[in-house]
């Protein structure tokens, strides 16, 4: 039997992937767009000032109210950022009047000048720190300089050491590299308009030599030999406040008081501060003038002299004649809080 059902040949055509088109790019290029605008936003956020943002805020907030009082664009051209209440959309929007003036406290303004003044003499440590690191010649002595702030200023202390004192031995005479230590630093602290402090300190070694010269005395000179070299190296002499000698009164070292570190010059620059409470500028206001014959209250009125009546060349002032004890205790009344009571007329 004849097969005669037809033989059917499915033939498939391969053809390659075409172009499929460029839509994904357009996509890729807007989200690269919006992300470009995102941190351009959040750039100038970052640098805009508060008031600024006030402004570009209060456009958006009510923009009708912003174009009739300013410009209509967030740019501003000329107008000014406040709003219109007569206009503006947002009746809870009030526009606060900026005051022309700021008032300031005294003690905002004295802590604001103590802030800029630390700051000053942290800038002049760390200098006064480079110059050390440095210079050669003062590298060597970096052990025995210490800087440090403190209440009363930037104080440098210049300390002994076992094998190199900053004097001969019980003198007030320089050696010669502490000469080359104050000559250095001179140029570097005068730069500052602040005043300094300089104090010498001796150890608790009694001072063996003739007379009443002491440590007290080696103390002082020292602090003054300090003092002589520092305006040898061009430091205005007039910046000087002070120059005292401590002797042993004030140890660096309390547990060994032998130890050569007691043996230092400390130079304080001052703050102002510490340089008025020194220099006792802080006073009262001055008293009304005294009426005449009559002195102030607590003083005891000068003695008028007789016409034609003789004076004794050697007689005190008036101002310097003793005063019996009783009165005095009573002028001084030292252990009461109530005022000083007026001295008595003598008795008849």
């Amino acid at each position: 039997m004849e097969n005669n059902q037809p033989i059917i040949v499915k033939r498939i055509k391969r053809i390659a992937g075409g172009h499929h088109g460029g839509a994904w790019k357009i996509a890729f290029a807007d989200f690269a767009t919006a992300m470009m605008a995102f941190f351009l936003v959040l750039w100038l956020l970052s640098t805009a000032t508060p008031e600024q943002k006030i402004a570009i805020a209060g456009y958006f907030k009510d923009p009708v109210g912003f174009s009739e009082s300013g410009t209509p664009y967030i740019i501003d051209l000329g107008g000014s950022p406040t709003l219109a209440p007569d206009t503006t959309l947002n009746p809870e929007v009030k526009s606060q009047p900026q005051p022309d003036k700021v008032t300031v406290d005294s003690e905002q303004v004295e802590g604001m000048a103590e802030q800029v003044e630390r700051e000053r003499l942290e800038l002049l440590l760390q200098e006064l720190q480079n110059k050390v690191e440095e210079n050669p010649e003062l590298q060597k002595f970096k052990d025995q300089i210490l800087f440090e702030i403190t209440p009363n200023g930037l104080r440098i202390q210049i300390m002994d050491a076992e094998n190199r004192p900053m004097f001969d031995s019980g003198s007030a005479r320089l050696k010669p590299y502490f000469e080359d230590i104050l000559l250095a630093m001179a140029d570097t602290i005068k730069a500052v308009p602040n005043k300094i402090s300089i104090s010498g300190h001796t150890d608790a070694k009694p001072y063996i030599g003739k007379g009443d010269y002491g440590n007290w005395e080696l103390s002082a000179n020292r602090a003054n030999a300090a003092r002589r070299a520092l305006v040898a190296g061009s430091y205005p002499d007039e910046q000087v406040a002070r120059v005292v000698g401590y002797a042993s009164s004030a140890l660096f070292d309390r547990k060994d008081p032998f130890n050569p570190v007691n043996r230092r010059i400390d130079i304080v620059v001052l703050t102002k501060k510490a340089q008025k409470a020194i220099e006792g500028s802080q006073t009262d206001d001055p008293a009304p003038d005294s009426v005449p014959g009559e002195g102030a209250p607590g003083e005891v009125p000068a003695p008028q002299a007789t016409p034609g009546a003789a004076v004794d060349p050697n007689a005190l002032p008036a101002d310097q004649q003793p005063v019996p004890a009783h009165e005095l205790r009573e002028r001084l009344n030292l252990f009461d809080d109530t005022a000083p009571k007026p001295a008595e007329p003598p008795a008849q």
